[in-house]
């Protein structure tokens, strides 16, 4: 059902059951899938297409241009995945042609109040972003992320799957998978153990993960000697690979 008050452009692409809340405004080149529901004084512009059974609360903005002085009106986009959740306040912006043109959010994600995710961010799927969460541009996040409310995120910085942030950190390196960080700037401080248990991590690979952190944080190896050792050490403990991975594409330095 679409409120009488809501305007929406008759080039959008709207599902037959999609619900939009009162005064909200709906642009030409906007896409919504099949039983996502959108609140009240939401705008949604730009080139965005949102897929299926996502819950958008009041005053979100979607699709604006990005906040970067060198976007000139080019035509890029902003993709939402389905069953994801983004509370009153967030503001998702498209992407830059100074990279993909390309602002991604993947699916079952729960984006909470006030959320800024910045043009150019590649978020995936299963994460949490707890109030206040700010992402700048060029960001990735990998799958199964918890970032603490009010944390902040430099652009260019990845995080890596499974990583856990306290409140208001602040992350200006690349922040490896597995481990928690916390601080202004964060530091690490051993890996997301109870969040590992919960999504059916074995105690060995656990094991296996936290030997790892040790490696990387507590034996005072240059980070191509932790790599070259953590290579080792994923020969029997699969759950280590990433780590090494996301070692050989770290740009900015790691969370130390």
């Amino acid at each position: 059902m679409i409120h009488p008050t809501a305007v929406v452009h008759s080039g959008a692409k709207i599902a037959p059951d999609v619900e939009i809340g009162p005064y909200t405004i709906v642009g030409e080149h906007v896409e919504i899938g099949p039983r996502t529901s959108v609140g009240a004084h939401c705008v949604l512009t730009g080139h965005t297409r949102i897929g299926a059974d996502n819950r958008i609360f009041h005053f979100v903005s979607l699709g604006e241009v990005p906040q970067d002085k060198k976007y000139a009106g080019e035509p890029t986009r902003l993709e939402i995945g389905d069953r994801n959740t983004i509370r009153e306040n967030c503001t998702l912006n498209c992407g830059t042609v100074q990279d993909g043109g390309l602002t991604r959010v993947g699916s079952d994600n729960w984006i909470m109040a006030y959320v800024h995710i910045a043009h150019d961010c590649m978020v995936g799927n299963h994460v949490i972003f707890a109030n206040c969460t700010q992402l700048a541009g060029h960001v990735h996040v990998d799958d199964w992320v918890i970032l603490g409310g009010f944390t902040g995120v430099h652009q260019f910085c990845r995080i890596g799957a499974h990583s856990m942030t306290a409140i208001a950190s602040v992350i200006v390196h690349d922040l490896p998978p597995y481990v928690m960080a916390q601080g202004d700037t964060a530091k690490a401080h051993g890996i997301n153990a109870e969040g590992l248990k919960r999504r059916g991590f074995s105690p060995e690979a656990i094991a296996g993960i936290r030997k790892a952190y040790k490696t990387l944080y507590r034996e005072g190896l240059t980070l191509e000697e932790a790599r070259a050792a953590l290579a080792t050490q994923a020969e029997t403990c699969s759950e280590v690979a990433p780590i090494v991975e996301f070692l050989g594409r770290a740009t900015r330095g790691i969370v130390r």
